[in-house]
């Protein structure tokens, strides 16, 4: 009786078939959560304009149309932030670079409303498509 050590070529085969269609799924996710880890960083710094932009809400009872109105002085940038504008109506722009050409120079738009007294913040707006969006902002 003969006596056979190893894989065939049929098994390896397979296995290679079935870890490439893995790749071919697990890549193209992986690149899109990079990319929501960068956009989340104009979030993050974003958080100093809406307390901004709330505070002069609060204590003027208007919205602030500026970043200097707002109290922000100079530019806010990052390594993956352009600019961040205080707009009319309290808006808030955040202006993206450095990450990938799908969101270069894209923004991302927080907008803000009163709800029994308090500032909501929401950030359906930009030009930033919804899957590179953190799970907050879709």
């Amino acid at each position: 009786m003969r006596r056979t050590n190893g894989f065939t070529l049929i098994e390896l085969m397979i296995v290679i078939a079935i870890l490439g269609i893995l790749l071919a799924i697990a890549i193209p996710a992986y690149n899109d959560y990079t990319i929501r880890a960068k956009v989340s960083e104009g979030l993050m710094i974003a958080t100093t304009a809406k307390s901004a932009v709330t505070e002069t809400r609060q204590s003027s009872n208007a919205w602030p149309g500026t970043n200097v109105a707002a109290g922000i002085d100079g530019s806010i940038s990052s390594t993956y932030v352009e600019s961040l504008i205080v707009g009319g109506a309290g808006l808030i722009t955040v202006t993206l670079r450095n990450i990938d050409g799908a969101v270069d120079g894209g923004t991302v738009v927080l907008s803000p409303t009163i709800v029994q007294n308090t500032v909501r913040w929401s950030c359906t707006g930009g030009s930033v498509a919804a899957r590179y969006r953190p799970g907050s902002c879709r």
